[in-house]
């Protein structure tokens, strides 16, 4: 079936222009202005940390900004680089080289239009809180560590990839501390955490930080490594129009961190946009802003950008600043490109001391500290989920957490919900139900056994029903041996292929044994996969039952039957 893409493609600027005023303008261009400001040193310096040259971050951050907001689904979403890439974008720079991170962002969006397009913005919300919060703290461990060499202005060659050999390599060079790089580092992090924060909504800490650590250099004649030093400054402009080359031997190895980086995209820019609607009361559409971080992440590899999502600091200060529409975050684009079009000349100067004080800063806020402190507090399965999505994202790679943490999510799923299906034997001494549904005081005959199944019969729980009729048939007295089994399925939520293939061997077990099966209560998902698989049709349509009166009415009809009739009573199901 043709996918409709002109009913899913609704960018939220389009229904956001009826009825636009002036003074929405004034309102959005004012936040934008404000959110350039506070986008300009983070681009850079998550450029810098990422491996790549910190004009690449303006790159993104205007290209990729400007794409975001214009075509997301989301009011206010500020979109570019983010401190969530840099451990993946600087592990694949190190890996792969840059040309292949290129390919590899191409890849990554083409995955997030296709998760858009099919509708599948709602499922990445499912995605449990331990899986997001273990990303998010490793990734902040991460930047840490590769702030140290420019905060303490260490003399390394070249910093490994991995975090272990990264420390070791910081340890052994210790010795080469450059003082004045310390120093202006310390201050410049202190003006950002001093810095009130009512003057922060206008003029942000960083931006402060920034200009006076930039200013001492120009005046000062500080010693200290700056942008200029390390990449000769920054271009006057945007780059031209380049298209990475292909190559499979290259596209097959890049499969997974591709992967790693869609999902990263797809996870922080729908908390993003979830944390902005808590914020301004609206409801943004996922799959639309699947589709626009995919298409960013198309466009901007042509013209050098790496990946980008929603950055949920710069969208709390769109909000703050009073931005009421996608406009806002189209203008913090072009005053990104407006700034680095006139002070280009001056970026040389910006010292990257104070950037890693910057991303310091960064780091720390983006660390989801106090859910450590609370852990002891948590269900032990999620602690231990979280710890480990964590120590995989430190020590081992980026990529491999993400997969594993998902295949840790799904196991413990299927464990909850297994835990949490019941398959029990009622009577009148462990009736639970209400008087409507309960089976006491009501006639229910010796040759009749009723059970009860509660949850939902997925693949992790089916074991249960037949471990209870092997245990039915162990327990059961010499010589008593029922003729009619209820299965009381009012309370099952959900069933599977392997719920259904359970029936299947239940139905099987009880003919051979000479057995009727009756199912009492069936609703309507496990009625669906029930009528889908031919199932009712082979046990027979007139035995279906609404509740357990007429479930217990047409065992007794079955009982009176088999007196009647000589033959050997063929197996019957009843819903």
């Amino acid at each position: 079936m043709a996918l409709n893409v002109r009913a899913i493609f609704r960018p939220y600027l389009l229904k956001s222009l009826h009825g636009y005023t002036r003074r929405d303008l004034i309102a959005d261009v004012t936040a934008g202005v404000t959110v350039g400001i506070v986008a300009l040193p983070l681009a850079m310096a998550f450029a810098i940390a990422s491996g790549v040259r910190p004009e690449v971050g303006l790159f993104t951050a205007i290209i990729a900004g400007f794409l975001i907001s214009a075509l997301g689904g989301s009011r206010v979403q500020i979109g570019g680089p983010t401190g969530a890439f840099v451990a993946i974008v600087y592990s694949i720079v190190v890996t792969h080289g840059l040309g292949n991170l290129l390919i590899c962002t191409v890849m990554a969006g083409l995955m997030l239009i296709v998760m858009g397009l099919t509708r599948m913005g709602s499922m990445i919300r499912y995605i449990p809180y331990p899986i997001t919060t273990g990303f998010t703290s490793g990734i902040a461990v991460l930047i840490f560590s590769t702030q140290i060499k420019d905060f303490f202005g260490l003399q390394v060659e070249k910093v490994p990839a991995e975090f272990v050999a990264r420390l070791v390599a910081l340890a052994e060079n210790a010795a080469t501390t450059h003082w004045p790089t310390v120093a202006l580092a310390v201050i410049s992090l202190a003006i950002i955490i001093a810095w009130p924060k009512q003057w922060g909504r206008i003029i942000p800490g960083s931006i402060v930080a920034m200009t006076a650590g930039t200013a001492a250099v120009i005046f000062l004649h500080l010693p200290v490594e700056t942008i200029g030093s390390k990449f000769g400054g920054i271009p006057s402009g945007l780059p031209a129009f380049h298209a990475p080359q292909l190559a499979w031997t290259n596209i097959q190895h890049l499969f997974q961190p591709a992967i790693t980086i869609a999902l990263l995209a797809a996870i922080e820019s729908l908390l993003s946009a979830v944390v902005a609607d808590g914020m301004i009361g609206d409801r943004h559409d996922s799959n639309q802003e699947l589709i626009a971080q995919g298409i960013a992440n198309v466009v901007c590899p042509f013209f050098g950008g790496i990946p980008a999502t929603g950055a949920i600091a710069r969208t709390a200060t769109n909000i703050r600043n009073g931005a009421r529409t996608p406009i806002a975050g189209m203008t913090h684009a072009l005053v990104l490109l407006v700034i680095m079009l006139v002070a280009a000349p001056l970026a040389k100067f910006v010292p990257l001391a104070t950037l890693s004080a910057v991303l310091m800063i960064v780091a720390y806020n983006m660390g989801e500290w106090h859910e450590l402190k609370r852990l002891a507090q948590w269900p032990r399965s999620d602690a231990g989920m979280l710890l480990a999505v964590m120590g995989l994202t430190v020590f081992v790679d980026l990529t491999v957490a993400v997969q594993l943490g998902m295949i840790l999510a799904a196991v413990i799923f299927i464990k909850r919900v297994s835990d949490n299906t019941l398959v029990s034997r009622v009577d009148e001494r462990t009736e639970t139900e209400g008087l409507q549904h309960s089976i006491i005081g009501k006639d229910v005959p010796e040759e009749v056994l009723v059970y009860r199944l509660f949850g939902a019969f997925l693949f992790g729980a089916t074991e249960k029903l037949e471990q209870a009729m092997r245990e039915e048939e162990i327990m059961r007295p010499a010589g008593h041996k029922p003729r009619v089994l209820i299965l009381r399925l009012r309370k099952i939520i959900a069933m599977d292929a392997t719920g259904l293939h359970a029936m299947d061997r239940l139905l099987g077990h009880m003919r051979v044994q000479g057995m009727a099966l009756v199912l009492s209560g069936l609703q309507a998902q496990p009625w669906q996969v029930l009528e889908r698989s031919g199932f009712l049709e082979r046990v027979g349509r007139e035995n279906v039952c609404p509740n357990i009166d007429a479930a217990l009415a047409r065992a007794r009809q079955i009982l009176s039957e088999r007196v009647r009739d000589t033959k050997p009573l063929q197996a019957t199901i009843v819903s």
